[in-house]
């Protein structure tokens, strides 16, 4: 038997980039523009790197708001991945989400939400679940348009569509 070790002395590792600067515990934080809040979370861990736009969260609440300052959209989640620069934030671990002006309940493990494209997506495989007026549709592919308020899914789609009818007949 024989074993063997190597380290790479010539490489250098930035601490700054692997260590967090500032970790929070039970925190709350607010964005805002024009003195109106834009964005509210709150969070059991949040860790914030040093020469990064890039945030981590655990145990996430969050609220959006609209130019009116109304809440537009909320939502949780188990782990949060923000870049702040490219606009870019992952979603993990029983997401819900609630738009309000679209009054619909979206569900899933894995979402990522580009800002300036104002696209949100799934994984290819990965479900999503969708509860809008007495329909609930699950699919795989999942991407939504905030800018023409539209969605569809690529892979398999399967749902429940609730009628006044079905609601009577269930109720007698």
């Amino acid at each position: 038997m024989s074993f063997s070790c190597s380290l790479k002395y010539d490489e250098t590792v930035n601490v700054e980039e692997k260590v967090p600067e500032f970790v929070f515990q039970d925190t709350s934080m607010v964005r805002s523009e024009d003195n109106k809040i834009t964005f509210e979370m709150k969070a059991g861990v949040l860790e914030q790197y040093k020469k990064s736009s890039e945030t981590f969260a655990k145990d996430v609440s969050f609220k959006a708001y609209d130019d009116k300052g109304a809440v537009s959209t909320e939502g949780e989640c188990g782990l949060l991945f923000s870049d702040t620069d490219k606009k870019l934030y992952e979603l993990y671990d029983d997401i819900k989400l609630y738009n309000r002006s679209d009054n619909t309940n979206f569900f899933a493990e894995i979402l990522r939400w580009n800002e300036k494209n104002e696209q949100l997506t799934s994984g290819r495989g990965e479900m999503v679940k969708i509860e809008k007026e007495g329909t609930v549709m699950r699919g795989t592919g999942f991407s939504a348009s905030g800018i023409s308020k539209t969605f569809s899914f690529r892979g398999t789609v399967s749902g429940d569509i609730e009628t006044k009818e079905n609601q009577e007949k269930v109720e007698e």
